[in-house]
């Protein structure tokens, strides 16, 4: 197990890379997300400003909506301190604060049944995805030399996940070697496609996105198209 949660981080590894690429480019690069999930409009709620919501669409950067605004296809209906009811495409949505996106539009009819996600790429050739783990809104980045899906101890403790019940180990980072554990995740969401019981690692490190490593990406046929990446869901 020891072994498995250390190739998710390895310095050697274009992971290991990767989570020391982006310790360096610090929680304030999340706003610059530029990504988006073809044929669906994914809406969260990411905090608010008295009579408006923070609300990323998209995968975008957040926007400050009051109601009665709209923008990319989303009308604004009502915002209250912890939620935000929206329209998208005629169809009224209740978005909650620090809960999973929701998804109107895309192959599965936004409740998680969806077989395909497309990812375009943003900054430095990166693939960029909100989506929800166990129901609470995260930030991914594709990442197909991580074993796991992997995030850090303070990503774990936000979204209520009980990593300590999980199983312990140590990972190697570019940092050195640091505690993890290897926990199951009860469900991985991006756009309108959700995958049950997905392994993954916690580990003590700073990491400003999760890694969406191969114990999700395994599930997908995959296939890259100059800036564009697609993956279909295997049956």
């Amino acid at each position: 197990m020891t072994e498995a949660i250390a190739r998710s981080h390895s310095p050697s590894t274009p992971a290991g890379v990767a989570v020391a690429r982006m310790a360096a480019w610090g929680l304030a690069s999340l706003l610059g997300l530029a990504s988006s999930v073809a044929q669906a409009q994914s809406v969260a709620m990411t905090g608010g400003m008295g009579h408006r919501a923070l609300l990323v669409i998209n995968g975008g950067q957040p926007k400050a909506l009051a109601a009665g605004d709209s923008h990319q296809g989303v009308k604004v209906l009502s915002v209250s301190s912890d939620q935000a009811v929206v329209d998208i495409g005629g169809k009224r949505q209740t978005v909650r604060l620090g809960e999973g996106p929701v998804s109107i539009g895309g192959t599965g009819g936004g409740v998680g049944g969806g077989s395909q996600i497309v990812l375009t790429a943003g900054r430095g050739g990166h693939f960029h995805s909100l989506g929800s783990i166990n129901g609470r809104s995260v930030n991914f980045v594709v990442d197909t030399g991580a074993t796991l899906v992997a995030m850090s101890v303070a990503e774990a403790k936000r979204i209520g996940l009980k990593y300590e019940d999980g199983e312990p180990g140590y990972t190697s980072t570019a940092n050195g070697v640091i505690r993890a554990y290897r926990v199951k995740l009860n469900s991985v969401r991006v756009g309108d496609v959700e995958i049950h019981n997905v392994q993954g690692s916690v580990s003590e490190g700073a990491m400003p996105y999760v890694l969406l490593g191969n114990s999700f990406l395994g599930r997908f046929q995959m296939k890259r198209d100059n800036d564009q990446l697609t993956l279909t869901k295997r049956y």
